[in-house]
């Protein structure tokens, strides 16, 4: 069997449908391959997009993302994407094409190290010399993707191995050497965890992403609701439990709800799930000034204590955690906590209802609040990074079975719409929005081509205030004046989407909203929302 027929059997094996990529001479016989398979190819625009679309597939999916580029400079744009996969703990499987095996580390054309180039921010890697290694090879990569703490890795292939002959063996299991993630936690930890969560006058929970790649979320609800411990999300966690559920208190965070991060510095216990604590979420420590007793559960031990000193530290995988936890779960005295926590909340809420009166530009904040009334129970919404990001995470209201995907750790502009894409070809069936700036719309608009070549129906919600609206509100903030964020010579985005074939709307107050998202949800295809924003909105 020809090397890249392996290839294409190995993704058969790991239930691949889809690769998402950009050919190019050096993968060109895994091309050949995938051209007489089974196997869908999503075309994208730039190799960036590659990673990116197979992050938003991975996350609607529940599988591993694949992407595969060429060499050079093919893989090196892959980069960003990997490096956001990693960030935020995504599952992708990276193939990329490399020059012959006999002329690596000449210099030769489209020549790059681009397993060194990427270590820093891979699960692994691994450098083909030998094609028979190549079912070994991806199996693995495959398993290390989505065991222990989901992430990216990259295999990277020369060209003559492609096209060398094997006999394909494919292992049924894989025991990797000194890689033996913890899924349990241990029990005299978890024990001494719920003690002091008993001994605890005002308790609470924070989550992270990692509740939602582990597919937590009932074992967290069941649990909150047996204990009664108020909740609060970083930003990765958003949509790890119900916004409806009345445990739920906000987001915390540099940029989250005031009252979230008041009832996070009020906290005399705080039990972190699945949350590595960056400096965005804790305010770089600036919460935890009245010493609370941090309870820290992570599948990843080298995030325990990293940023944060921790009491309990607690090894394992969350669902199974919680699990544990609800085993020895009761009732907790908590009422007079969540009663001083509501009111804070009711006290401290930032939509008010003049922002729906402004006639001259749209109000982010509204524009969002009201998506959440006219989307449906199952709509996956993908965010991008700046203000926009911040509008939707603080105001897009989560519950039934919504999403809610952004890049968090990286902060990578341009994601919104290529992981839209991947989210899309994952599921056909649900409403699937991506929220974006101006700035960041222009990152990646080049994939509108690729939305409109595979007839994809999503919205694409863009919020207009020409400029970098996040630099802009910073530097008026720790500066005295904006400097080079200014994206006054921006082109008509309608028109320039209508090239594209892809119809599209421009509002300018909040009282055209509500029809121009009933057209966009009424259209069989993809559909541009244009907000006009008033520079000077910020994310407060």
């Amino acid at each position: 069997m020809k090397a890249t027929d392996a290839i294409v059997e190995c993704f058969r094996k790991e239930n691949v449908s889809c690769v998402f990529g950009y050919p190019g001479a050096a993968i060109m016989p895994l091309y050949d391959a995938l051209r007489r398979s089974e196997i869908e190819h999503v075309l994208v625009r730039q190799e960036q997009s590659a990673a990116h679309c197979a992050s938003g597939y991975a996350r609607a999916s529940g599988k591993v993302g694949v992407c595969t580029v060429t060499s050079g400079p093919g893989a090196t744009n892959l980069i960003t994407g990997i490096a956001t996969a990693y960030m935020d703990s995504i599952p992708i499987v990276a193939i990329t094409g490399q020059v012959k095996s006999t002329l690596i580390g000449r210099d030769v054309f489209q020549e790059v190290d681009i397993t060194g180039a990427t270590e820093p921010f891979v699960k692994h890697s691994y450098l083909i010399k030998n094609a028979k290694d190549i079912p070994r090879i991806i199996k693995e990569a495959f398993y290390i993707a989505k065991t222990g703490r989901p992430g990216p890795v990259l295999i990277d292939i020369p060209s003559d191995i492609l096209v060398e002959d094997i006999d394909f063996y494919y292992d049924e299991e894989v025991n990797i050497r000194g890689y033996k993630p913890t899924y349990v936690g241990h029990a005299g930890q978890v024990k001494k965890a719920f003690t002091r969560l008993k001994e605890s006058k005002k308790p609470i929970i924070c989550i992270g992403g990692g509740v939602i790649s582990s597919h937590a979320e009932k074992e967290l609800l069941d649990f909150v609701e047996k204990t009664k411990i108020p909740v609060v999300s970083t930003l990765m966690g958003l949509g790890g439990i119900d916004h409806n559920s009345s445990y739920y208190i906000g987001m915390i965070g540099s940029h989250g709800h005031h009252y979230a991060n008041r009832a996070v510095a009020e906290a005399d216990v705080i039990m972190f799930i699945g949350a590595r604590l960056g400096d965005r979420a804790t305010g770089e420590n600036k919460l935890f000034k009245n010493e609370p007793d941090i309870i820290h559960i992570d599948i990843d031990p080298a995030e325990i204590g990293k940023n944060l000193g921790t009491s309990i530290p607690i090894v394992g995988d969350a669902k199974n955690v919680l699990k544990q936890l609800l085993e020895m779960a009761q009732p907790l005295q908590t009422e007079d906590w969540l009663r001083e926590l509501w009111e804070l909340k009711e006290k401290h809420k930032k939509f008010k209802e003049d922002i729906k009166t402004n006639k001259e530009y749209v109000n982010p904040k509204y524009a969002i609040e009201l998506l959440s009334d006219v989307l449906n129970h199952d709509a996956i919404l993908v965010g991008d990074v700046g203000q926009n990001q911040i509008w939707a995470a603080l105001n897009f209201k989560i519950s039934g079975d919504r999403k809610f995907f952004i890049s968090g750790g990286l902060g990578t502009m341009g994601y919104s719409l290529p992981a839209a894409i991947g989210s899309a070809i994952a599921n056909k069936n649900r409403q699937i929005v991506a929220v974006v700036g101006d700035g960041g719309f222009q990152m990646s608009l080049y994939e509108l081509a690729t939305i409109k070549q595979n007839h994809l129906k999503l919205i694409i919600l863009l919020f207009n205030n020409m400029g970098l609206g996040m630099v802009r509100e910073m530097q008026y903030k720790f500066y005295e004046a904006e400097y080079a964020v200014d994206l006054s010579s921006n082109p008509d985005f309608i028109q320039l989407a209508r090239a594209y074939g892809i119809e599209g709307i421009r509002v300018s107050s909040n009282e055209d909203l509500k029809e121009a998202f009933t057209k966009a949800m009424n259209t069989e295809s993809a559909f541009l929302i244009e907000c006009i924003v008033d520079p000077k909105e910020s994310t407060l």
